[in-house]
C-alpha cells in the first residue's frame, strides 16, 4: 500500500511537471521562450525529394539561428520548425496550413509547389500570418492582394518571357509545342512561354495538357510528332519531364526539350539518364556558384544533408528574412513584425532580397542551363528589369 502511495505520488508530480512543459510549450510564441515556425512542402510521393530541399534548407537556417543566440523583446528565443507535408495536394495543403495555424505558428515557409501555396495563403492571410514561398513561382500567388504573401523567387512570368525569347531568339527555333501538367505552376510558366515565344516570331504548331501524376506521354508525343516541331517546351516538375524527355527519344521525335524550375534538378538527369543529354531548362536566380553566399552555403549543406536538389538556399533565406523581420520589429507577433516583413532589404545567400508591394522579390534574374557530360552546365544568366 504504501509503495502504491509513493508510486502515485511521483506520478502526479511527473505529470504534474509535463503539463506545465507542454503548456509553457504551446505558449511559446506568447511567453517569449519559443517560436513556432512552420515549413510546408511535399514529404511523400513523387516531389519529395525537392520537398525535403525545401525543408533541409529551412532547418539549416534555423539551426545556425539557435545556435548564435537569437534575443528579441529583451528575451532568449529558440525556434521550433514544424514542418508539414502537403504532398504537393492543394487540399491537403489547406489542411495543414489550418493545422498550423491552430498550432500557434506565427510564420510559414512554404509551400513548394503554386498549385499548394495558393490555396494555403488564404489560410494564413485570414490568421495574419506572414508567409515567405522559396519556391511557388505562379504569377496568381501574389497577384491576390494578401499582404502575408511574399516569395524570394522570380515569378513566371519573368521566367516565362525569358524562356520564350531565348527559345526563339538564341535556339533559333520557330515551330514549337508545348505541354503542361495544368498545375498552377505548370499552366502558368506555359502560358507566359507561349506568350512571349509567339512575340518573338515563334509558331505555336500544338498544345498539349497532362497531370502532375502521369508517366504516360506516347499519345499526347505522338500527335505531336505529326507536327515536326524544332522544340518542346514542358511546363510541369522533374517526375514528369523525365520520362517525357525518354518517350520522345523513343518516338524519334527530333526536337529540342525546353522547361523550367520544375525540370532542373539532379532527379531530371538521375530519372532521364542519357535522354537528358542536351536538353535545357531555366532556374530563378543565379547558378549556385555564382550567388554571394552560393559556396559556403554549398559546403555547408552538402555535408549535412547530401546533394542540393533546387531551391534550398531559397528556404535558408525564407529563414533568415522571416527572423530579421522579427527582430527589427523587436517581437514575434504577426501583426507587429509583419510591417518590417515588407520594409526588407536583406543580403541573403542567393542574393539581395527587397520586395515589392505584392510581395515579389524585385530584380530577379533567370539562369539557363544544359545538360551536359551527365550535369547541369549554366548557359547564361539575364536579369529583369
Amino acid at each position: 500500500m504504501k509503495s502504491t502511495l509513493i508510486h502515485g505520488v511521483l506520478a502526479a508530480i511527473m505529470a504534474t511537471l509535463l503539463l506545465g512543459a507542454c503548456g509553457k510549450r504551446d505558449g511559446a510564441a506568447k511567453d517569449g521562450d519559443v517560436i513556432k515556425i512552420g515549413s510546408v512542402s511535399p514529404l511523400t510521393g513523387p516531389q519529395a525529394h525537392l520537398g525535403k530541399d525545401n525543408e533541409n534548407g529551412a532547418r539549416l537556417a534555423v539551426d545556425e539561428i539557435n545556435a548564435a543566440g537569437l534575443v528579441i523583446g529583451g528575451k532568449k528565443m529558440h525556434i521550433d520548425l514544424i514542418s508539414e507535408d502537403d504532398q504537393a495536394d492543394p487540399k491537403i495543403a489547406t489542411t495543414v496550413a489550418q493545422k498550423l495555424v491552430d498550432n500557434g505558428v506565427v510564420g510559414v515557409i512554404g509551400h513548394l509547389n503554386s498549385g499548394a501555396t495558393i490555396p494555403a495563403s488564404t489560410i494564413y492571410n485570414n490568421a495574419g500570418i506572414p508567409q515567405i514561398s522559396p519556391s511557388a513561382t505562379a504569377i496568381a500567388y501574389t497577384a491576390q492582394g494578401y499582404n502575408t504573401a511574399f516569395r524570394v523567387m522570380t515569378n513566371d512570368e519573368q521566367q516565362g518571357h525569358v524562356l520564350g525569347q531565348y527559345a526563339v531568339d538564341k535556339l533559333g527555333d520557330k515551330k514549337i509545342a508545348i505541354i503542361d501538367d495544368r498545375t498552377a505552376y505548370g499552366q502558368g510558366l506555359a502560358d507566359e512561354f507561349a506568350k512571349a515565344a509567339k512575340a518573338a516570331g515563334a509558331e505555336v504548331v500544338a498544345r498539349e495538357y497532362t497531370t502532375d501524376r502521369s508517366t504516360d506521354f506516347m499519345a499526347i508525343l505522338t500527335a505531336i510528332k505529326a507536327k515536326s516541331p524544332d522544340l518542346v517546351f514542358f511546363g510541369g516538375m522533374d517526375p514528369q519531364a523525365a520520362p517525357l524527355t525518354k518517350q520522345l527519344k523513343q518516338l524519334g521525335i527530333n526536337a529540342q526539350v525546353l522547361g523550367g524550375d520544375g525540370m532542373q534538378t539532379p532527379e531530371y538527369i538521375k530519372l532521364a539518364g542519357a535522354d537528358a543529354e542536351g536538353e535545357i531548362a531555366s532556374n530563378p536566380g543565379l547558378a549556385l556558384d555564382a550567388m554571394p553566399g552560393g559556396k559556403a552555403f554549398k559546403d555547408k549543406f552538402t555535408a549535412r544533408f547530401g546533394p542540393i536538389q533546387n531551391y534550398a538556399p531559397y528556404a535558408y533565406d525564407a529563414a533568415y528574412v522571416l527572423v530579421d523581420a522579427m527582430k527589427r520589429a523587436n517581437s514575434t507577433d504577426p501583426a507587429k513584425y509583419l510591417p518590417e516583413l515588407r520594409k526588407t532589404d536583406y543580403q541573403g545567400v542567393t542574393g539581395r532580397i527587397r520586395f515589392d508591394q505584392k510581395g515579389d522579390v524585385t530584380g530577379g534574374a533567370v539562369t539557363l542551363y544544359q545538360v551536359k557530360n551527365g550535369a547541369w552546365q549554366p548557359l547564361e544568366t539575364v536579369h529583369s528589369k
